[in-house]
């Protein structure tokens, strides 16, 4: 997941509307994605969260209601509607990402147990903590993401990532399973990690032309739209030689990278493109469980060979 930089969205009536002509949301038949032979996730995913650190019992509960819309009903279009296209990923027997996610557990790592700042090998130490003291190791189908904390600093974050995804390995968690890691970035960085809502450090705090967050906090609704981008790649590139783009699995480019800011028709170039915004003037594109309203990026749909999301224009 690569940072995004903030622009101004312009909106006129109940949609925010792109200020260009329509660019086709990155549509190109020069875009090389291409299949590696390795597994995607094809199970029933079982999802644990790692919560780790201090957390507002409120941005908790939005982000499993987020979750929680994965596998439930919603109005159209819902969180399950653009799961949609990730599950058009297949590997190489022909079955498809699931459609199933369920929250299976949940473990709060109140204590900091690998202190304030995390590197990439210890968050998978975090891992091995939730494991051993409450969560199943659950190597079959398990899918573990660790939030953390405003309080918490991360390799990398804020500075070239928002979130990520990888497997764990066996001599720190004893098997390898899939696991993601987004952070917490209201206060760290919401210019860079909670785009389209939040605000550079150059603004002065102004929000003139900035998105309204639809659950009415920054650093949790900026974190729901990377969760999304980090669940969708992990499903289709888990062991990192499945689904990318690009010769080199150090640094691939996945279904999700290739759509960074573009959550409605028209999106790309700093414009989010068309999207939905409630009677508080807040940007959305997703329904979930709940009433609740979520904005999320689009992915790579393999089929249309562009960005595509339930809420598309055409």
């Amino acid at each position: 997941m690569q940072v995004k930089n903030n622009y101004t969205i312009y909106s006129q009536n109940q949609q925010y509307y792109y200020n260009q002509e329509k660019n086709y949301e990155g549509s190109s038949n020069l875009i090389d994605l291409k299949y590696h032979m390795g597994p995607v996730l094809t199970s029933p995913i079982n999802l644990y969260i790692i919560w780790y650190g201090q957390w507002d019992p409120k941005h908790q509960s939005t982000i499993t209601d987020f979750i929680s819309s994965f596998s439930s009903p919603a109005p159209y279009p819902s969180v399950s509607d653009w799961w949609r296209t990730v599950s058009l990923y297949t590997d190489q027997t022909g079955s498809n990402i699931t459609k199933s996610i369920n929250l299976s557990g949940e473990f709060h790592d109140i204590k900091y147990s690998e202190g304030k700042y995390l590197t990439r090998l210890s968050i998978q130490s975090v891992i091995k903590t939730a494991v051993t003291t409450a969560l199943p190791l659950n190597y079959r189908n398990g899918l573990y993401l660790v939030l953390t904390s405003a309080d918490v600093a991360v390799q990398e974050f804020c500075r070239a990532v928002c979130g990520f995804h990888y497997f764990t390995f066996p001599s720190v968690v004893g098997v390898t399973v899939p696991y993601a890691w987004v952070g917490y970035s209201g206060s760290q960085c919401p210019g860079m990690c909670a785009y389209p809502f939040g605000w550079d450090k150059y603004s002065g705090g102004r929000r003139n032309g900035i998105m309204g967050a639809p659950n009415v906090d920054v650093g949790t609704d900026g974190m729901i739209s990377v969760i999304a981008h980090e669940i969708a790649e992990v499903s289709s590139n888990p062991l990192i030689n499945a689904w990318y783009a690009g010769d080199d699995p150090t640094a691939p480019t996945e279904i999700a990278d290739l759509c960074l800011g573009v959550y409605g028709s028209g999106g790309g170039g700093g414009y989010v493109g068309v999207v939905d915004r409630d009677s508080w003037g807040n940007g959305y594109n997703l329904n979930g469980v709940k009433g609740r309203k979520f904005l999320v990026q689009w992915v790579w749909n393999p089929v249309r060979r562009r960005c595509f999301g339930p809420n598309a224009l055409d």
